[in-house]
């Protein structure tokens, strides 16, 4: 018998980390839970230590320490908080994965940490390889460190690969388009927090939501794929699909395409990610091509969901622009999240952040922490 794959999760309390231990769970022969963090839901990182019995516990939230640390003490749970505490925590000589299921940029230095220690990525936080692109590559290089991806659709271009030795001509992202597809500028002007929170296929945190109904995380996807599959802005196309039944396809360069299908439940990529090299029997539904007689296509519409180009335009531009771009958004998505701007101002303010923050062409960690500083506080100052 192999032994069991040990899996620190960070961030085990959002949308990807509840799921991931789901799918822990139906396969307890072959993984055991290391690690689990949250940064503020005390009350059930409690509850899934409780069930999973990690060896340590890290809560982001300082103020919850003693709380966490009381439920726990009698279990011998290791428990520590703060920020220094989740990027050490992965270092632990036991783990075989990290899964980083954190939202946004706070992702970035515990993946950094975890490749230096030489653990292998399960990547759920876009936003790493968003900001950092060209770093995480070469330190995965570095460190012989593997990143398996657990986006549908970064996913389903990796199944899709598994195998190939062939140069990919191009790759098809697919979009639902989200809420407000084929709708015009003017009919977005009043969009509420409500009616944005409203994904037609997928359940999702408040942030990727915002997110995906304003085709930024789509833009965010566009750059992730650029470093995970080594490719240029032309060889990557994002096609909208309603339907998000194929979650993505890769061209190769006699005109072949393969796709990857399915119905939308993110537990088949994490369980993908998780079980590499290996496909894990599961009984998750099955998919019917009966259920689904017509699968449509449109092209995205940049003008009135300006925020998919801002993020090719960051992407043509490299260096510290798509940092720029993704700090702006975070603090944008926040704003509309407190009714502080409307829908479309979201784009103006990143557009803004983009033209005034300083250019770096050939950024360093340290000038990736200060472009994301800087471009807090500039968006902060614009709002």
């Amino acid at each position: 018998m192999e032994s069991k794959k040990k899996i620190a999760l960070l961030g085990s309390t959002g949308s990807i980390g509840t799921q991931a231990l789901e799918v822990i769970s139906e396969h307890a022969g072959l993984f055991e839970v290391e690690v689990l963090t949250a940064n503020n839901n005390s009350a059930l990182l409690v509850e899934q230590a409780k069930k999973f019995k990690p060896n340590t516990v890290v809560i982001g939230n300082e103020k919850k320490y003693t709380e966490v640390n009381d439920a726990l003490f009698d279990l011998g749970i290791k428990v520590f908080a703060g920020e220094q505490s989740l990027e050490d925590v992965v270092e632990g000589e036991n783990i075989d994965v990290v899964l980083t299921a954190l939202v946004g940029y706070a992702g970035l230095k515990p993946t950094i940490k975890a490749i230096r220690a030489g653990k292998n990525i399960a990547l759920a936080n876009k936003e790493t390889l968003v900001v950092a692109g060209d770093l995480i590559t070469k330190l995965c290089q570095q460190y012989g460190v593997s990143i398996y991806p657990v986006d549908s659709e970064h996913s389903a271009i990796f199944q899709c690969l598994v195998g190939e030795i062939n140069p990919i001509e191009k790759i098809y992202l697919t979009a639902s388009g989200g809420p407000f597809r084929g709708k015009l500028r003017k009919d977005l002007l009043n969009i509420t927090k409500a009616q944005a929170l409203k994904h037609p296929n997928w359940e999702m945190g408040a942030k990727i939501t915002i997110d995906s109904a304003s085709l930024m995380n789509k833009g965010l996807e566009v750059i992730e794929a650029k470093w995970l599959f080594d490719l240029t802005a032309e060889q990557i196309d994002v096609v909208v699909h309603p339907q998000s039944i194929i979650h993505s396809a890769v061209q190769f360069e006699d005109g072949s395409i393969k796709a990857q299908l399915g119905i939308p439940d993110m537990k088949l990529p994490i369980q993908y990610a998780l079980g590499f090299p290996e496909r894990l029997k599961n009984n998750f539904k099955r998919f019917n091509f009966l259920d689904y007689p017509n699968l449509t296509f449109e092209k995205p519409d940049l003008e009135t969901f300006r925020n998919l180009q801002l993020a090719y335009n960051a992407m043509e531009k490299g260096g510290n622009m798509p940092c720029i771009l993704n700090a702006a958004n975070e603090m944008a998505v926040t704003a509309f999240l407190q009714d502080k701007i409307g829908f479309l101002n979201m784009s103006d303010l990143i557009a803004d952040c983009m033209e005034k923050i300083t250019f770096v062409p050939n950024p360093t960690l340290d000038d990736y922490v200060s472009t994301n500083t800087a471009t807090r506080i500039l968006a902060n100052e614009l709002l």
